[in-house]
């Protein structure tokens, strides 16, 4: 069941505005642990994984983590042209503490 999305932008070469869907899934009981889905929606494909934790809440926490790392990471954000709200001011996601030193924007000030 989806329980949260957001749409980034990526603004392309010729100015165009893509939208970058983000998707996060209710987390799952399996038979050890609980799994949390998510989806982006990348220009060229979506990315679509699944974080494990002990339970739910870890389950919620690491797959939000796991999508700003994921954004972070991507090579959109290494042109400066995808966006959430405004320009080069970050996601809104929080990221694991080995990248925290990638943060731009409202990210960097609340530091991830």
């Amino acid at each position: 069941m989806l329980i949260a999305t957001r749409e980034l932008e990526f603004v392309t070469d010729t100015g165009a505005v893509v939208a970058v869907p983000v998707c996060v899934f209710a987390p799952v009981k399996t038979d050890q642990d609980w799994g949390c889905r998510y989806t982006i929606g990348w220009p060229n494909g979506i990315d679509a994984r699944t974080i494990y934790g002990i339970d739910s809440a870890q389950a919620l926490v690491l797959a939000t983590q796991g999508i700003g790392s994921s954004l972070y990471a991507s090579d959109y954000h290494k042109t400066g042209r995808l966006r959430w709200v405004d320009p080069h001011q970050g996601y809104g996601f929080p990221v694991t503490k080995i990248i925290r030193d990638m943060l731009i924007g409202y990210d960097k000030e609340s530091d991830g």
